[in-house]
């Protein structure tokens, strides 16, 4: 059966349900874990939250921009001011924008009615980096991971946008969960 862009379904899907059942898969102990993604018939779907009760949850993220030294150096001379204008504060907007629209990017994350979203980006010299972290809370069904991870990710790519005439030597990376507060389970410091 064709998948995406008319490819086999097993091309596109994570290694570990390639060779069994899709609703399955191992653990470092040697378990198994449902994947809530998928339906019974191994198709993707999107998780029934209606019977979960609303509760307090939050999840932050972060990321980092890096810079060849003497782009950075000039970047920190000009105030983090680019042609295009304020890099910091564009990318801060865009970083709770994304957060708003993240179950318009990705398939099958719920709309949520965020109710905080702080962007902070601080500078990290001895990285020539920007560190970019952003924190997402909301009372709801489902948690906040996603919102976090697309804010953190979509204010980096607004830092590359804004920075790119300068060099496209910008690497984003180290992009991660740090925590996540409500539902089942906790990770992470909050």
């Amino acid at each position: 059966m064709p998948g995406v862009y008319g490819l086999p379904e097993v091309y596109y899907l994570p290694a570990y349900v390639i060779t069994g059942n899709l609703q399955e898969r191992g653990t470092a102990n040697g378990g198994t874990v449902a994947i809530s993604h998928i339906d019974e018939h191994n198709k993707p779907t999107m998780v029934d939250v209606s019977g979960k009760d609303n509760t307090r949850r939050s999840a932050r993220a972060e990321t980092y921009v890096s810079f060849p030294p003497e782009v950075y150096a000039q970047l920190q001379a000009a105030g983090m001011q680019g042609k295009k204008g304020p890099i910091i504060d564009t990318a801060i907007i865009a970083g709770v924008m994304a957060a708003k629209r993240t179950h318009d990017l990705i398939p099958f994350c719920h709309p949520l009615p965020i109710e905080c979203c702080n962007i902070n980006i601080d500078e990290v010299p001895e990285r020539t980096a920007l560190r970019i972290t952003a924190h997402v809370r909301v009372t709801h069904k489902t948690g906040v991971e996603m919102e976090a991870l697309t804010a953190a990710t979509m204010a980096a790519l607004t830092i590359y946008d804004m920075c790119k005439a300068l060099t496209h030597d910008i690497v984003i990376g180290d992009t991660r969960l740090l925590s996540k507060r409500g539902g089942k389970s906790a990770v992470g410091q909050p």
